[in-house]
């Protein structure tokens, strides 16, 4: 494999850079590793001249928002090289202004920046000096920020002692931080929190070179924050196992296109593996970028990203990589932006500070699926809501209500005969059918329950057609429910959660709740009307998954239906249809459907006939039973507002 990068150095500061360039190659690589481009030429003339001078506004991020935004900014080592008496410090301070002043914009809401390292070519004195003017800015403006060294920053591992990078970026340029939260002994190896999403989140900015006694306090930082998500960024982790001799660059599956270094090895075994909480790593050095995904000790996955742009178009221009965390989405969606070049106007923009405006490729531009409490769940325990007793639930109006908790062992069957109380006491209890031909564990007790379910139980069907099957409940052929038209209106609740085998030939159309007697007995005729199909039903469709309620009003001869929203497998669902004498309308965890129609729905029609839960009739036999889970189910005779749902608080 070929991997570049920008090269261990051990040499003085202060010589040509060709001398910091020398071969290397990862442990078992056959191919040597490229040197890096060649020195960049003069700056552009319209680089500083046609630059906006946007002012710098104030540092304001939100703290509570479930959005935020991680800036990260990886070797800026082409702007700062003194010894060569070649400084530019207006790209990175560009990015600088743009992580500030996007810092207050909801869309953004940039909470932290963290530099990769490798600030300067050479580790030069002068060139600190540049870079702690930059870096300045985000002082003066209270950013929260880290840093941390590269190996063009500095020689040898974290014992190293006093460097002009200590003296410039070391702990005591954090005096007056907010979210720095310490160092190691040796300065080289911090710790930063920042506040987001309502949580703490914490940065471990290690030296490029970590002994023994920098992962130790590492270590130590992390035991010292039990329940906060750990960021680790260092300047060698991971590598890419491909060249720059791929355009556009990128090379294989871009979910899977890094590799861990010698060093990278030593972090994960000596830091990562055993600590669940680190979930991101975050490293520059190498170049092209490329991400992967591996499996801690834990089991659990820790994502590890190269960030490096030190190879395109003026040494990176202080290009900067977001990543945009969504905790409602449970998604990390990552762009890359060059602020230094969006500021520039677009007519003096040269052809390549175009191309770099905004970096677009698969390995440049990305989402992440992050099931943020499943993830954190090992030492952040998702708070379990208790389940609460059948009586609280009984509100006003309520004509039925069945649950399934403490009636029968998880995984045990339910048999023909058994019966299912009505907890409202309106006598509207329910029985066990079964299929001719069906297996005998059809219909089983089970534990699963959607988080804000009343009842911490459900029933399990594993039913279908083709040929038809399953084990269904009815109502009695006497009970009250049956005759019930609701003229004033309804509201009609359940949970669901479909398996991974549901498919739409043999599960499509089945019904969670359905009201026996066919619309053709019911004298029902005209548009959309299928005289077989039953006079209420609400079922999981065979096109998407979706929701759909579909229902014979007194008032009309044709159906109402009201469905959409698309239901993902392995996921519980609350459902409600709501009628206020008038209107019907579906929900889907608490959120109206798109196609809740604008027409008057009074009632439901009866024949008298039993309710089935589970079962659907076509031409007035069973044709499909339902495949998933069902939870509570609650039906009231008048409108609930979402704050009376079963899912309440």
């Amino acid at each position: 494999m070929s991997i570049h990068d920008d090269n261990p150095s051990q040499e003085p500061t202060g010589q040509s850079r060709r001398g910091f360039l020398r071969n290397a190659a990862l442990a078992g690589g056959a191919a040597a590793v490229g040197v890096g481009p060649s020195p960049l030429g003069e700056t552009p003339a319209f680089a500083a001249d046609a630059t906006k001078s946007g002012k710098t506004g104030t540092w304001r991020p939100d703290s509570t928002a479930l959005q935020f935004t991680l800036a990260v900014m990886p070797d800026t080592q082409f702007l700062y090289w003194g010894s060569q008496d070649s400084v530019n410090r207006t790209p990175q301070e560009e990015s600088f202004r743009y992580i500030i002043n996007n810092s207050g914009n909801a869309d953004d809401n940039i909470v932290f920046m963290a530099h990769l390292g490798d600030l300067t070519q050479d580790a030069d004195p002068s060139s600190f000096k540049e870079v702690d003017k930059a870096f300045a800015l985000l002082d003066s403006h209270g950013a929260a920020y880290s840093v941390l060294a590269g190996n063009h920053d500095v020689t040898g591992d974290d014992s190293r002692g006093d460097t002009p990078y200590l003296q410039t970026m070391g702990p005591q340029r954090f005096k007056h931080s907010k979210t720095f939260a310490g160092s190691d002994p040796t300065g080289y190896n911090t710790a930063h929190i920042f506040h987001a999403a309502g949580r703490s989140w914490l940065v471990l900015a290690l030296d490029w070179r970590t002994t023994d006694q920098g992962f130790a306090w590492a270590s130590d930082v992390i035991k010292a924050h039990p329940k906060t998500p750990v960021i680790v960024t260092s300047h060698d982790i991971v590598a890419s196992p491909y060249d720059d001799n791929v355009f556009p660059y990128e090379s294989g599956d871009p979910e899977n296109n890094a590799v861990l270094s010698d060093y990278g090895q030593t972090v994960w075994d000596k830091l990562i593996n055993d600590n669940d909480q680190i979930f991101l790593t975050l490293n520059g050095h190498y170049w092209p970028p490329g991400r992967t995904t591996k499996k801690n000790a834990a089991g659990n996955d820790v994502y590890m990203h190269i960030t490096n742009y030190q190879n395109r178009y003026f040494g990176g221009g202080g290009m900067i990589r977001l990543y945009h965390f969504d905790l409602v989405r449970n998604t990390i969606d990552v762009e890359t932006i060059n602020p230094w070049i969006m500021a520039q106007e677009p007519e003096s923009r040269s052809e390549l500070a175009a191309e770099h405006a905004r970096i677009t490729g698969p390995v440049d531009d990305f989402s992440i699926p992050v099931d943020f409490k499943q993830r954190f769940s090992s030492f952040i325990p998702v708070p379990v809501r208790p389940a609460r007793p059948a009586g609280k639930e009984l509100v006003k109006g309520t004509l039925a209500y069945w649950r399934f908790d403490g009636q029968g062992a998880p995984g045990t069957p339910l048999t023909v005969g058994q019966t299912v109380r009505d907890l409202s006491g309106k006598g509207n209890d329910l029985s066990v059918v079964t299929v001719p031909g069906t297996a005998a564990d059809a219909l089983t007790w089970s534990d699963d329950h959607h988080p804000d379910q009343p009842g911490h139980a459900s029933l399990k069907f594993v039913g279908g057609r083709n040929p038809v099957h399953g084990t269904y409940l009815t109502t009695g052929a006497k009970a009250p429910l049956n005759t019930e038209t609701f003229k004033t209106g309804y509201t009609i609740e359940t949970f669901v959660m479909m398996p991974l085998d549901w498919n739409s030939a043999n599960n499509g159309n089945a019904s969670i709740l359905s009201r026996r007697g066919s619309a053709g007995a019911a004298g029902k005729h005209g548009k959309n009307t299928d005289p077989n199909e039953p006079v209420a039903q609400f079922a999981i469709t065979n096109n998407g998954r979706e929701a759909q309620f579909n229902h014979y009003p007194l008032n009309d001869t044709y159906p109402t239906t009201n469905w959409g929203h698309g239901m993902v497998e392995l996921k519980w669902w609350h459902l409600a249809v709501v009628n206020d004498g008038r209107l019907t309308k579906l929900y889907v965890e608490g959120a109206p459907v798109v196609d809740n129609p604008n027409r008057v729905s009074v009632g439901l029609t009866s024949l008298g006939l039993p309710w089935l839960v589970g079962g659907h009739e076509y031409a007035g036999a069973i044709d499909v039973v339902f495949h998933g889970n069902v939870g509570d189910i609650r039906i009231v005779n008048r409108p609930l507002s979402m704050d009376e749902f079963l899912t309440a608080e």
